[in-house]
């Protein structure tokens, strides 16, 4: 859900220029919204968008066993439901929901750029990983589901932690990307769109976040992977934020001015 060294003349925390809609993306931290209300909405955005994915999920087994037909709902309640709450708290937070978004705009910004602190890294990912399990708890709540059962859909095939690579490399291209080329006001359907894709397009279904990868292992249904699957996720994820960021900087590297 950055980019902060993209334009150093910026006024947002991503770096993208404040006619950038700031505030209005992942990453547009804004530097004057208090650090207890950007937290409230990174754990609250959190909370709400795994409770979209797996409540989704429930819903879709309850109404149909066709498995391409469950992962249609899953996929497009998902894509509404980020895009909003990207629209709702990316004024707020940024709207990161992502761990590794953080730690990448945290990365560029120790660079030379505009962006979260260290100190506000250490509140944001706990807030999001609290939003996560949060959210998985409330899903099951709504659907009549033990509150916490672990689940024991095991996802850790190798074909699938490539998949996770991609799905995250690409995730961390966009955002930064648009936030490098002035594009950051699109997001909000920008990166919905790229989620929905990329649970079509990759072999795991796109987690692409360790915060919801963690809350979705306490529901044992649709949209949950098995506790034993975590560390496989987690870790390529990482790596593909890292992969992201080398894309971004060799794509949108910066250019010489003609003489």
């Amino acid at each position: 859900m950055t980019a902060a060294e993209a334009a150093p003349t910026a006024e947002s925390a991503t770096g993208a220029p404040a006619s950038a809609s700031v505030g209005s993306a992942p990453g547009a931290t804004p530097s004057r919204t208090p650090l207890v209300a950007r937290a409230a909405a990174e754990l609250i955005g959190t909370a709400l968008l795994v409770a979209v994915v797996v409540g989704s999920g429930i819903q879709a087994t309850e109404l149909t066993k066709d498995v391409g037909l469950q992962l249609l709902a899953n996929s497009t309640a998902t894509v509404f439901g980020l895009g909003i709450l990207i629209l709702l708290l990316g004024p707020v937070s940024g709207a990161h929901f992502n761990p590794v978004v953080t730690l990448a705009e945290w990365w560029t910004a120790r660079r030379g750029g505009a962006g979260v602190t260290l100190r506000e890294v250490t509140i944001y990912v706990p807030a999001q990983i609290v939003g996560a399990i949060a959210g998985a708890i409330l899903a099951d709540a709504m659907f009549a589901e033990p509150l916490v059962k672990w689940s024991t859909h095991d996802r850790s095939a190798g074909h699938l932690l490539l998949g996770e690579i991609v799905a995250t490399a690409g995730l961390v291209l966009l955002i930064f990307g648009l936030a490098r080329a002035d594009r950051l006001r699109f997001a909000p359907v920008a990166v919905a769109s790229y989620i929905g894709a990329a649970y079509w397009f990759t072999s795991s279904t796109s987690f692409a976040n360790p915060a919801v990868t963690i809350g979705r292992a306490f529901t044992d249904t649709f949209a949950g992977i098995a506790p034993g699957s975590l560390a496989g996720f987690i870790g390529m994820q990482l790596v593909g934020g890292v992969v992201g960021l080398a894309l971004v900087a060799l794509i949108f590297m910066p250019g010489r001015s003609a003489e």
